[in-house]
């Protein structure tokens, strides 16, 4: 292993963990709101806060698929030793982390059940682009409405159909990052 695969870690385990936690879960919590993290780089072609995401709520118990060019060697070593998450296939994931056309096609990854709609996956969608045209958005959590550029907004509003089942999404790139749970509604 290099360098790069033992360091860049958190340089605060606990305190940065806990900001990284609250800024991943008031995103969740607050669709359309874009936060801007401090971050822990990876290896190429991970982004700061997609890392930081993986550092904050994967380990040896979250199933972890990767897509396209972020199932790469250097990556899958620095997940080894960060966070020690079993790498799977898609169907098994419970995340899965790639940009968005590596991750198609979507309807191979866990909507959960309808006992257990909590064992969907989590999208993690690296390289989006905050900057794109913003599709509008309502739902708990959104007073009145919010706008938010989505890579596909046809596939979230199939996926909010599905709801309570269907996927999560958390939107990573340089490091900002913003979340899409299945409960918002896409118009």
């Amino acid at each position: 292993m290099t360098a790069l695969h033992l360091s860049a870690g958190f340089s605060d385990t606990a305190r940065d963990g806990a900001h990284a936690f609250r800024a991943i879960l008031t995103a969740m919590a607050r669709p359309g709101t874009i936060a801007t993290l401090q971050t822990a780089p990876g290896p190429a072609p991970i982004s700061p806060a997609a890392a930081t995401v993986l550092l904050t709520l994967c380990d040896r118990t979250t199933p972890l698929h990767l897509a396209g060019a972020h199932d790469s060697p250097a990556l899958r070593n620095w997940i080894a030793f960060h966070c020690a998450s079993p790498l799977v296939a898609a169907e098994d994931a419970a995340f899965a982390l790639g940009d968005w056309a590596a991750l198609q096609p979507i309807d191979r990854f866990g909507i959960g059940t309808p006992e257990y709609p909590d064992r969907a996956a989590t999208l993690i969608v690296d390289g989006h682009d905050f900057d794109a045209a913003p599709t509008r958005l309502t739902g708990p959590g959104i007073r009145d409405t919010a706008a938010l550029a989505l890579p596909e907004p046809q596939a979230f509003a199939a996926n909010h159909a599905l709801f309570p089942l269907g996927w999560d999404a958390i939107l990573t790139s340089g490091n900002r990052l913003a979340a899409l749970p299945r409960s918002t509604e896409i118009h």
